[in-house]
């Protein structure tokens, strides 16, 4: 068998991100070094998706792959950001690693910004998921036995933040949105399926609104609905 490529994987612990990994394991093409994920160092959670970072270690444990963890303050700025991004791809790149795999779906903008970046590390991105139906993914990932929650969703859909994803959730899910919220319309957690050595336990917590500013002054704030997780 050839040898495999060296890899990081970029891991939000959600479906889009699972369902990437599920393929890449599959192909046995990369040798997946570790799963990196920003974690908001002042509440210990993942960026953006708000879960515990308690919960992200059952996750890596579960899956039997090292979780390299990048702590960022909350909210940071762009210029913080890239710099600490910098700093710990430029370590992994040291190890040997010579590919970072995303599990992005159609932003072309965020896909470009991606390339950026890596180049200037001299690493390749990689896109499995890359210009997939979005509804073909997101019901291939149920077919394929894998269950995950929606731990937080925009304003307006707080009906669906703490839901399983599974057919009713797809066919209750607004026209206009996108089935794997790939534009941040929701985001998820997932805690079950193929790849998984074993389930990750949680009982539902407090559901609660929080408000971001927006990177243009001239719109309003964006305001998420957030479900916790309690391990």
């Amino acid at each position: 068998m050839p040898k495999q490529i060296p890899a990081v994987f970029n891991w939000s612990g959600g479906k889009d991100s699972t369902l990437a990994l599920h393929h890449v394991l599959q192909q046995k093409l990369f040798d997946v070094r570790y799963l990196l994920t920003t974690v908001n160092s002042s509440f210990n959670r993942i960026s953006m998706h708000g879960v515990r970072e308690a919960l992200l270690i059952e996750q890596a444990n579960s899956l039997k792959l090292p979780l390299f963890q990048v702590r960022l303050p909350e909210l940071p700025d762009m210029e913080i950001y890239e710099k600490t991004m910098f700093e710990h791809v430029s370590n992994l790149k040291a190890e040997g690693i010579t590919h970072s795999i995303f599990g992005d779906i159609f932003l072309e903008d965020l896909k470009v910004y991606r390339e950026n970046q890596l180049a200037k590390i001299g690493m390749e991105p990689v896109f499995p998921l890359w210009k997939r139906d979005s509804l073909a993914l997101v019901k291939e990932f149920i077919d394929l036995g894998y269950k995950t929650i929606a731990v937080c969703a925009q304003d307006g859909l707080q009906d669906f933040c703490g839901r399983i994803i599974d057919h009713s959730f797809l066919n209750d899910l607004p026209k206009h949105i996108d089935p794997c919220g790939e534009n941040g319309e929701f985001h998820t957690f997932v805690f079950d399926g193929p790849m998984f050595s074993k389930p990750i336990d949680f009982s539902l917590g407090e559901k609660l609104y929080k408000t971001f500013p927006s990177p243009n002054q001239d719109e309003k704030e964006s305001g998420y609905w957030y479900i916790d997780l309690i391990p």
